[in-house]
């Protein structure tokens, strides 16, 4: 009797623990994969229920928020400045999920980081939410000054701070409203995002500032000339650079053509944009190889490690293997180079921060509910495409540009400022072309503490380096002069 009660108790304790062992596997180790299952809709209305935690600018704007209502998700999603900062905010979508700032740090703002969950042990037991509220690096008024100045351009302002890599300005136009898609009626936010045509090239939900790339024309130049730097093959006074008004490289009978008759050493060819001299530098100069190599420093062919989703990789061909007349053209930031505002901001700030480039990054802190701090997002450095020398005589290059060169709109303000205009032909029929300004800009006598690129997408005609200056010069002079201006 004793016995089959022995083998009745084991085998009930058997039956026990793989009952266990099953409850385990399905709950702990397979949870994961039966949230994901897309019949699975009841965990996605609890955990689009969630409240989550507040997202401000650095001077203190509420751009995300969540408020209750009095329906089945408790909370909805809030942007209560509208278009403002959808390029970074993203949304916050029932059926279309989350993007930007939303996506990037989607458990810091409903509180399931493990640092988090710590903190917030003894809440748990009274209930609290234990979201995470995230502060910035960007400020409003640049935000503002940037929407405005660009109008309904197509194009994209990005503005840097270059000693520590944060994003002070990120505007794209065309934009869209992130509370269309956050909506809780379900045909509203269908609607909304079929009339912004999530799937053409030209879409609002794709930020040209980070997410696209566009020929950066001749502010490339910058890049090129720090490479003849970096090697030690160009210095303010060699080469000096035939004044031609054309030139053909080898193996064409094709020119690559000036606006003007040009040449000069560094400075000059600089100032004055000079289409031949660069080519030049790349082909007789530089080399490929060496080209190539200058422009992988400074982030070109990698993805720049900012805190959004998707961000592009700028390109810069590597291959040129009898094929001297496109070495020529990417020289000038033609034939298939290719380059994100942001990748030409981090340009402009490598030059002005003694040639280091900062990673660039959105987002500054992360607060409990009670205001603690709980994360500080530190600077760290993303390249050093050139020496601290190098970096001062590209400044130094970039100085004549705007005191008598091509970005002459830069000219009146009271500031230490370097910039570089650039037109980028597009050769579609009709013929159109991209108006680009880069630059930096501190008080005389100090460091630079603003680093802008501006891109003006798409102008009619074939454009000139005047058309650089003109339309994207003045909105990068407005950039600055709110910032320097007002701080």
């Amino acid at each position: 009797m004793n016995e089959r009660i022995r083998r009745l108790g084991i085998a009930l304790c058997l039956c026990y623990i793989a009952v266990f062992v099953m409850l385990n596997r399905i709950q702990v180790f397979g949870a994961e994969a039966l949230n994901e299952r897309p019949e699975n809709v009841d965990v996605v209305r609890i955990d689009f229920a969630r409240n989550r935690g507040t997202i401000t600018t650095a001077d203190g704007t509420v751009i995300a928020e969540s408020v209750p209502v009095d329906d089945e998700f408790e909370y909805q999603r809030r942007y209560p400045t509208n278009d403002l900062f959808a390029p970074v905010t993203g949304y916050y979508s029932f059926e279309f999920g989350t993007a930007g700032l939303e996506r990037s740090y989607q458990d810091e703002l409903v509180g399931d980081t493990a640092e988090q969950q710590l903190r917030g042990f003894a809440d748990l037991f009274v209930g609290e939410d234990q979201v995470g509220d995230l502060r910035t690096t960007l400020r409003t008024d640049l935000q503002t000054v940037a929407r405005e100045q660009l109008g309904q351009r197509r194009g994209a302002v990005v503005a840097i701070d270059p000693q520590t890599g944060e994003i002070l300005a990120f505007w794209d136009y065309p934009s869209y409203d992130p509370n269309a898609l956050s909506t809780h009626d379900l045909e509203e936010a269908r609607a909304a995002r079929e009339f912004l045509k999530p799937d053409s090239p030209d879409s609002p939900l794709i930020a040209s500032s980070y997410q696209d790339r566009f020929f950066p024309g001749s502010t490339f130049k910058v890049v090129v000339g720090s490479s003849g730097l970096k090697f030690g093959v160009v210095t303010p006074e060699e080469p000096v650079y035939p004044t031609e008004a054309s030139w053909v490289p080898p193996q064409t009978t094709r020119p690559l053509n000036n606006s003007h008759t040009c040449g000069g050493a560094l400075f000059e060819i600089m100032a004055e944009s000079c289409n031949t001299s660069f080519a030049r530098m790349a082909v007789e100069t530089l080399g490929a190889d060496r080209t190539i190599e200058g422009a992988e420093a400074f982030g070109f062919n990698d993805t720049p490690p900012i805190d959004l989703p998707d961000p592009v990789e700028s390109n810069f061909p590597t291959d040129f293997t009898d094929n001297t007349p496109a070495l020529a053209q990417s020289a000038i930031g033609q034939f298939e180079v290719a380059a994100s505002p942001l990748q030409m901001a981090l340009v402009a700030a490598g030059i002005a921060n003694d040639g280091v480039i900062m990673a660039p990054h959105t987002v500054d802190e992360l607060r409990d509910g009670d205001g603690d701090v709980i994360e500080t997002f530190d600077e760290q450095v993303w390249q050093q495409p050139i020496s601290a020398e190098d970096a001062a005589t590209m400044r130094d290059a970039m100085r004549g540009v705007v005191d008598g060169g091509t970005a002459s709109s830069l000219a009146g303000l009271p500031y230490d400022v370097g910039a570089k205009t650039g037109t980028a032909q597009l050769g579609t029929d009709p013929p159109s072309s991209h108006a680009w300004m880069i630059a930096w800009a501190g008080p005389e006598g100090g460091e630079p503490e603003i680093a802008v690129a501006v891109l003006v997408e798409g102008i009619p005609g074939q454009g000139s380096e005047a058309t650089g200056n003109d339309l994207a010069g003045p909105i990068a002079a407005a950039m600055i002069e709110t910032y320097l201006g007002g701080s």
